[in-house]
């Protein structure tokens, strides 16, 4: 993953598995704070990550037409916020990455699953507030 330095601007390459800690820039050495926002990925994006992330994985399947899907964004991305260092949040557009969505037998939008380790922890359709994913998150990073 590419992040850019708050400071300088920089562009580094961070590897999924860092994704969740603070780095440092390349150039100016200027912190880079863990990543904070949901990560919109393709398949191989997200199977890297999945698969090298040492802390739970929220995944978002979405679609822009969905209206749920849209009311869930700001809870997702305020997810993201609050776990930052501790987990990671994915969104996954169910009609860019149809292969995906039907690897996870993903029937309804919106539609979220954790994932820790490369494996399902918990899977539900439907709205859910930032608080209940973040307890989804919370009982992943325990079972672990």
């Amino acid at each position: 993953m590419i992040r850019t330095c708050p400071s300088c601007g920089q562009k580094n390459r961070i590897p999924a598995k860092h994704l969740h800690e603070v780095g440092y820039c390349g150039a100016c050495k200027a912190p880079l704070p863990p990543t904070n926002a949901p990560l919109e990925v393709d398949q191989a994006t997200f199977d890297q990550i999945v698969q090298e992330a040492q802390v739970p994985v929220l995944v978002d399947f979405w679609a822009e037409w969905c209206g749920p899907c849209r009311m869930a964004a700001p809870e997702v991305k305020k997810l993201a916020e609050e776990m930052a260092g501790r987990a990671l949040v994915l969104k996954v557009d169910t009609e860019k990455e149809p292969q995906l969505a039907s690897r996870y037998n993903i029937r309804a939008i919106p539609n979220f699953i954790v994932l820790r380790g490369g494996r399902v922890v918990s899977q539900q359709a439907g709205l859910a507030d930032h608080q209940r994913m973040r307890s989804w998150l919370e009982q992943a990073a325990k079972a672990a």
